[in-house]
């Protein structure tokens, strides 16, 4: 008996399961048709930014793509040879809790465009002005590696009114004032233009970071050649971009640059001297140097929290001494 009825009491159970979601469900069928499609929701979690989309500025013939992400002070951050804006990646959104960073693909690498003939360091600071005066930006501060180093010391002595204060990062003073680029780079750089794609960034990217990097954390060397590798650059344009920095000669002019600066330097570098931090220091009247021992060229990727650190120190102890009253 017990038996013969348990087919029909699973049968009733499952008839009133399916009313009970059938309920459910059309109340809110009715409520998405009332609401109309909607995008998937995304959550944000507190301290995280949001890039917005790449916005496009001018320089006479030259597009130049650039992101905003972030509230706060302006800070812009230029790259260097080869390397568009995904190069900041391991700092920008920390960054941007802070400040409103500002990130530029220089002509020839990235969504800019790629224009023939030379660069030079003085045309690629009218390139940030460019972005500058697209963004509505009167006044920013200015991170700038390598090459962007050059490029940022550049628009600091043509425009010092719209630079607030500098962070140059493994760069150079320029001309016979600079210290020799290390021996096997120098080596890698004459011979790239004969070498495949691969070898000649796989050689780069053995460069680029510091060794106890490179031993302990070899997950960032692959990081950093997959990013590469998903953002190849015309040979021409890194032949124009080496070409500008190898150029750059101020003549020692950076003495006219008074804006607070910050020289950050890794001290086991292999693109550019350590050396070249001191040398620096002694031209610019109002700069210090802050090292990263151990760290490479690109000491961001390799030690990023310490980085955020001290721009995000210097800018802010920057603001307090320009916001104390003098007194007579």
């Amino acid at each position: 008996m017990v038996g013969s009825r348990a087919p029909h009491w699973a049968t009733q159970v499952g008839r009133r399961a399916r009313r009970a979601r059938s309920a459910v469900k059309a109340p809110l069928r009715q409520l998405g048709r009332r609401l109309g499609p909607r995008a998937p929701v995304r959550l944000r979690l507190p301290g995280r930014s949001r890039v917005g989309p790449t916005r496009l500025a001018r320089n006479g013939p030259v597009t130049l793509a650039y992101d905003l992400r972030g509230r706060g002070a302006p800070l812009v951050l230029i790259q260097g040879v080869g390397v568009g804006r995904w190069g900041w990646e391991p700092v920008a959104a920390r960054l941007a809790r802070r400040f409103q960073v500002i990130t530029i693909d220089n002509r020839g690498v990235g969504a800019s465009d790629t224009p023939p003939g030379r660069y030079s360091t003085r045309m690629m600071a009218d390139d940030v002005l460019a972005v500058l005066d697209d963004a509505g930006i009167q006044r920013a501060s200015v991170v700038g590696t390598s090459l962007g180093g050059m490029i940022a010391q550049e628009l600091a002595l043509a425009h010092p009114e719209r630079v607030d204060k500098l962070i140059l990062v493994a760069t150079i003073p320029g001309g016979p004032r600079s210290r020799p680029m290390p021996l096997g780079t120098t080596y890698l750089f004459a011979a790239a233009p004969f070498m495949t794609a691969k070898a000649k960034l796989r050689e780069l990217v053995q460069r680029t970071l510091g060794p106890t990097t490179l031993r302990r954390r070899p997950r960032v060397a692959r990081r950093l050649m997959a990013r590469k590798l998903a953002h190849p650059q015309p040979e021409s344009a890194w032949r124009a971009q080496t070409a500008a920095g190898m150029l750059f000669n101020p003549l020692g002019r950076q003495r006219r640059i008074t804006q607070p600066t910050l020289i950050v330097q890794g001290t086991a570098d292999q693109v550019v001297d350590p050396g070249n931090a001191d040398v620096l220091a002694g031209l610019l009247p109002n700069a210090r140097v802050q090292r990263f021992e151990g760290a490479g060229h690109l000491l961001y990727w390799e030690r990023p929290k310490r980085f955020v650190r001290a721009v995000t120190d210097f800018l802010a102890e920057a603001a307090a001494e320009a916001s104390v009253p003098t007194t007579a």
